[in-house]
C-alpha cells in the first residue's frame, strides 16, 4: 500500500517530469523562427523615408515611414530588389519560386478563362495562364504548383494570409488562399483591389449592389469608422496570437491592399499632407503609405510585447513599382524618380522595389546590400530560413536563396542574369509599357519590344533613370544580351505573341 507521503512525492515528480518535457518541447518548437512577409501592393522604390539609392531624394523627404526606418536599422536593406511589372505574376512567382516566363501567369488575373485586358493593336496575346496558380493539374490555363505556404504548413507552421491574395481567377480553387496551403484566410479572394478602404462603406464598391471588388469576410467591421489597413493588421494579430498560444511557429503573409487604387485617404494621416500643400490625390496616397507603415510598426510592437521579436524574421517587399500612369481619379499619384516609368513597365520604376529583411542574430543590423535579387528568390530563401531542407515540388524552382547574403558570406550566385517576360498588354498608356522581354546582367539591361521589334539598352550604373538608349553605340552588348535572353526564353518554353499583320509568332530577340 502506497503511503500518502509516497503518493505526494510521486505526483510531484510526475508534474516536474511533465513540465520538463513540455518545456523541452516548447524550446524545440521555438527553435523554428516565426516568419512575416510584409507585402505591399503597388509601392514604389521611392515611396518611403528610407532611401534605397545612394542619397536621399525629395520623395524620401516627403513620405513618413518611421517603422520602415526602424526595420532597416534592425536588418538589411536591399537596393536592387526586383519583382515583375504587375501583381499576379509577382505573387505566383513568390509562392512557386518560378520565373514568370516559366509559369506563364504573365498578367493580372480576375475572371475564369478570361483575359482582363485586350491586346495592343498589332499583336495577339498567347494563351497565357489566365486562371492563375492551382494545386492540381485539372484547371485549364493555370499553373500547377506546390505552394510555399503548403510546405511550411506540412512542416509544422500555422500559415496565415491577411489581405490581398490575387493568385487564382474567380470560380477556381486558387481564388481561396485556403486551397493554396493557408490555415487562415483573412479577406483574400480573386480580386486585386478593394472596393473601398472604408468600414463605413463595408469595404464595398457600392452599398447598393455586390461587386467583384468587395472585400470578403470582414462583416464584423461593416459600418464602423475603421480603415481597411487597420482591420487587416488587427485580424492578423489575432491569428498570430492563436499560433503563439498553441506553441506553433507561424508564417504570416501580411499582404496589404494598400497602396493600390482606389486612392482613398486614410483619415488618420491625410490632413497633415494636405497642410503641406500636396495635391489632394497625392495627399491621399501619402496617407495610405503612412497607414501601411503604422501596420508594420504595430506588428513589430506586438512581437516585442509577446517576447518573440528575436525569434521572428520579417521580410518587407512590394509586388511591383508605383503607379505612374494616369489612375482612375485622373491624376498620377506617385513618380518613382529617379527611376523611369512605373507599374506595368519593365523600366526600373515598374520592377525595382523597396526591400528590407530583419533576421535577428543573423543579418547585420543597419546594413545594406547591392546584390540583385528577384521575387522568385523568396521561395527557397524562406524555406531555408525555416530550416526546411527536404521538400519536393511539382514545379521547377528558378529562385536562388539569398540567405548567404543575409549572413554576410561571399557568394557569386547573384552575378547571374535576371529575366522578365511580359507578352501582354497591361492597359494604361505610358513610357515603356507592354509586350516586352528583358534581361539584366551586371550593370547592363536590354529590353526587347514585341510590337515593333525594337531594343533599348541601358547601363544602370551610369544611368539609373534609363534616359540614354545605347543600342547604336554598344552593338556587341546588344547582340550578346539578345542571344542570352533568347536562349533563356526558349529554355523555359516562354510564350510569344502573334503579329496580326504577318500571322506569325513574334521572333525571339536573337533572331533579328
Amino acid at each position: 500500500m502506497i503511503s500518502n507521503v509516497s503518493r505526494t512525492l510521486f505526483l510531484a515528480c510526475s508534474c516536474v517530469l511533465v513540465f520538463s518535457c513540455k518545456q523541452k518541447n516548447t524550446i524545440a518548437i521555438q527553435k523554428k523562427p516565426n516568419i512575416i512577409l510584409f507585402f505591399v501592393d503597388d509601392m514604389g522604390w521611392q515611396d518611403t523615408s528610407v532611401p534605397f539609392w545612394n542619397k536621399k531624394t525629395a520623395l524620401n523627404n516627403l513620405y513618413n515611414t518611421p517603422n520602415m526606418e526602424r526595420l532597416a536599422s534592425e536588418g538589411m536593406k536591399f537596393t536592387q530588389a526586383y519583382a515583375t511589372p504587375v501583381c499576379t505574376p509577382t505573387r505566383v512567382s513568390l509562392i512557386s519560386g518560378m520565373n514568370a516566363a516559366r509559369h506563364r501567369v504573365t498578367n493580372w488575373t480576375l475572371r475564369r478563362n478570361t483575359d482582363p485586358v485586350g491586346p495592343p493593336k498589332g499583336l495577339k496575346m498567347p494563351k497565357w495562364n489566365v486562371n492563375g496558380a492551382q494545386t492540381s493539374d485539372s484547371i485549364p490555363l493555370s499553373v500547377h504548383i506546390t505552394p510555399l505556404q503548403q510546405i511550411l504548413k506540412d512542416n509544422g507552421y500555422l500559415t496565415i494570409h491577411s489581405g490581398k491574395a490575387h493568385w487564382g481567377a474567380m470560380n477556381t480553387p486558387g481564388e481561396n488562399p485556403k486551397n493554396l496551403g493557408f490555415d487562415v484566410n483573412i479577406a483574400g479572394h480573386a480580386a486585386g483591389a478593394p472596393g473601398s478602404y472604408y468600414g463605413t462603406k463595408n469595404f464595398k464598391n457600392s452599398l447598393k449592389k455586390n461587386s467583384i471588388w468587395d472585400v470578403p469576410g470582414l462583416e464584423k467591421y461593416h459600418g464602423k469608422d475603421i480603415f481597411l489597413t487597420e482591420v487587416l493588421t488587427q485580424e492578423a494579430i489575432i491569428a498570430m496570437d492563436k499560433a503563439i498560444d498553441s506553441d506553433k511557429p507561424f508564417y504570416l503573409h501580411m499582404a496589404h491592399y494598400a497602396v493600390h487604387t482606389p486612392i482613398q485617404g486614410d483619415p488618420r494621416f491625410e490632413q497633415k499632407y494636405l497642410d503641406l500643400g500636396l495635391h489632394k490625390t497625392e495627399a491621399k496616397y501619402a496617407s495610405l503609405i503612412e497607414g501601411m507603415d503604422k501596420s508594420l510598426g504595430d506588428l513589430m510592437n506586438h512581437l516585442e510585447e509577446k517576447g518573440i521579436a528575436e525569434n521572428t524574421i520579417i521580410l518587407f517587399m512590394s509586388d511591383n513599382g508605383g503607379l505612374s500612369a494616369v489612375a482612375r481619379g485622373g491624376e498620377k499619384h506617385t513618380h518613382n524618380k529617379p527611376l523611369s516609368s512605373g507599374k506595368g513597365s519593365v523600366h526600373e520604376g515598374g520592377i525595382r522595389e523597396p526591400m528590407i529583411v530583419k533576421w535577428p542574430k543573423t543579418a547585420q543590423k543597419n546594413s545594406t546590400t547591392d546584390a540583385k535579387v528577384i521575387i522568385e528568390d523568396f521561395f527557397p530563401t524562406i524555406l531555408e530560413m525555416a530550416g526546411i531542407e527536404n521538400y519536393k515540388t511539382v514545379q521547377k524552382v528558378d529562385g536562388i536563396s539569398f540567405t548567404n547574403i543575409l549572413k554576410g558570406k561571399e557568394t557569386t550566385d547573384f552575378e547571374r542574369a535576371l529575366f522578365w517576360h511580359y507578352p501582354n498588354n497591361w492597359g494604361p498608356t505610358g513610357p515603356g509599357i507592354g509586350a516586352t522581354s528583358t534581361i539584366r546582367k551586371g550593370d547592363w539591361k536590354l529590353i526587347y519590344y514585341h510590337l515593333d521589334r525594337s531594343f533599348e539598352l541601358f547601363n544602370l550604373k551610369n544611368d539609373i533613370g534609363e534616359s540614354t538608349n545605347l543600342v547604336r553605340t554598344e552593338k556587341t552588348m546588344v547582340t550578346n544580351l539578345a542571344k542570352e535572353l533568347g536562349s533563356y526564353l526558349r529554355s523555359v518554353d516562354a510564350q510569344m505573341p502573334l503579329d496580326t499583320k504577318t500571322e506569325k509568332t513574334v521572333p525571339w530577340p536573337d533572331e533579328l
